[in-house]
């Protein structure tokens, strides 16, 4: 009699679909469970393979205004590879966690949390705004008495420093797990480079930043004793303009016919803000001036974007007191030799209007602080909302003080420009979503018919019916 020998085949191991293995890994253990049985082993290994990344990825920072982050693409794209298999594996071991009561809670949570960032948004817009109208009519009214705009540019910019202990007391007060200010400091000096902020970094790449604050603010208050704050807070909003045709140019951003059409208008605007007083001396300079300030600080947010990327608010707020520390030390020098040449000259220390001088670097200080804690809170178009709103809230101060007479050129300059800069907060895709908003309102206009159309047949059916007549299909 011959014996037969049995073939033992080796069992495969469990693998995921169209998942092919990763080389240098060992090859996971199967275990056999009775059909019925509980394998709790099985799952978390597999889990546990399926899932490499560390939970400590989980906790990333908001991403803040300067610019939108670019390299946080991977980042992004891992949390959300991570999400989908934590999904799939909910769906797999609770199938009955989707039921009608969990949708609905996860609804109302989601409307609750729109709810509350569109209250957030309203008033941000109303502080973001207030605060920019402020600091343009303070600096008005300190003009009266007193005009040193070097001056009152390097005391605001001072005030900067306090940007990060503001953003600190913030940690200290709603983080689970606080740091000590120099832990901070140093995880936050990570826009600079791996290495952090050194002295080197520090001269490099502060001092152009630091110049171009400089000449922004300074530009805007020497245009501020030419025009008035509607003409002013107008024109530079055109540097959304500036910064587009920079970023077109420099960075090679998208081309949007749109956005041109928006810089079209907002040097409409300029020329016609010009014209308004009839090509006056005064006007045309205090109109260089506001399209220099709107310039500069083009300049300034495609440097940035082009150099030092994005930046969270921590990081965003070591940057601004960064550039105060640069300015306290090395600009210091220029208003001493202006004050001694007399170019800035007052009298005694104690003749200065040091409450206006204080609400305005407080003001001008808040609003840096809002635009940048504002895109944690809400959406990001809105603080370019707040900003535009400016310009009527600095026409309304200007009207209750008789400081200003609207004729009809400088009313369409400022109404242009205003446009033009709300067309550069389209997005880029804005053409396919109108398509598609379009597409689906006909698609809704198109089903209301269906519906209209069976209702009558229905209903002429009814009627039929109760006339006695009968309706015979055809064959």
């Amino acid at each position: 009699m011959k014996k037969h020998s049995a073939r033992v085949e080796p069992i495969a191991p469990y693998r995921k679909q169209n998942s092919p293995p990763s080389a240098g890994t060992s090859r996971p253990s199967v275990i056999r469970c009775k059909p019925g049985a509980n394998c709790p082993n099985s799952h978390s290994s597999i889990v546990r393979q399926l899932s490499p990344l560390s939970g400590a990825e989980d906790s990333a920072a908001p991403i803040l205004e300067l610019q939108s982050r670019g390299s946080s693409g991977v980042c992004g794209h891992s949390r959300g590879e991570r999400q989908n298999r934590s999904g799939e594996e909910g769906t797999q071991t609770h199938p009955d966690s989707s039921s009608p009561e969990s949708r609905a809670k996860t609804r109302c949570q989601s409307c609750a949390s729109l709810f509350l960032k569109a209250i957030w948004g309203f008033l941000i817009i109303l502080s973001v705004s207030s605060s920019w109208v402020g600091t343009t009519q303070i600096v008005k009214i300190t003009y009266k008495n007193f005009y040193c705009p070097f001056f009152m540019t390097w005391f605001s910019t001072n005030w900067n420093i306090m940007f990060f202990p503001v953003y600190y007391s913030g940690h200290l007060a709603t983080a689970q797990e606080k740091q000590s200010p120099i832990k901070k400091f140093r995880e936050c000096s990570r826009i600079f480079g791996e290495d952090g902020l050194t002295l080197k970094l520090f001269l490099k790449r502060t001092a152009p930043f630091s110049i171009l604050w400089t000449l922004t603010n300074y530009l805007y208050l020497l245009a501020l004793k030419k025009l008035t704050a509607t003409d002013v807070s107008a024109l530079f909003c055109c540097n959304k303009a500036f910064v587009f045709l920079l970023s077109w140019i420099v960075l090679k951003d998208r081309f949007m016919g749109v956005r041109i059409v928006a810089a079209i208008m907002a040097i409409t605007g300029i020329v016609m803000m010009a014209y308004a007083d009839n090509f006056h001396a005064d006007s045309i300079i205090g109109v260089a001036f506001a399209v220099g300030s709107a310039s500069t600080s083009a300049l300034y947010k495609v440097l940035f974007k082009m150099f030092l990327g994005s930046a969270n608010f921590g990081e965003a707020a070591h940057f601004f007191s960064t550039v105060g520390f640069f300015n306290l030390i090395f600009i210091s020098f220029t208003p001493i030799v202006l004050y001694f040449t007399k170019v800035e000259h007052w009298s005694s220390f104690s003749a200065l209007p040091w409450g206006c001088l204080c609400g305005m670097a407080g003001l001008w200080l808040a609003f840096n602080i809002l635009v940048n804690v504002g895109v944690v809170l809400t959406y990001p178009i809105l603080i370019s909302i707040g900003t535009v709103l400016s310009v009527p809230g600095n026409a309304a101060v200007d009207l209750l003080k008789q400081e200003v007479i609207f004729n009809v050129v400088r009313l369409a300059a400022t109404i242009i420009i205003c446009i033009g800069f709300l067309l550069m907060l389209l997005p880029e895709e804005w053409d396919e979503i109108t398509l598609r908003f379009i597409n689906s309102l006909k698609e809704k206009k198109s089903e209301e018919r269906v519906d209209d159309m069976a209702e009558s047949s229905v209903h002429l059916r009814s009627r039929s019916r109760a006339n006695g007549t009968v309706s015979i299909p055809l064959a």
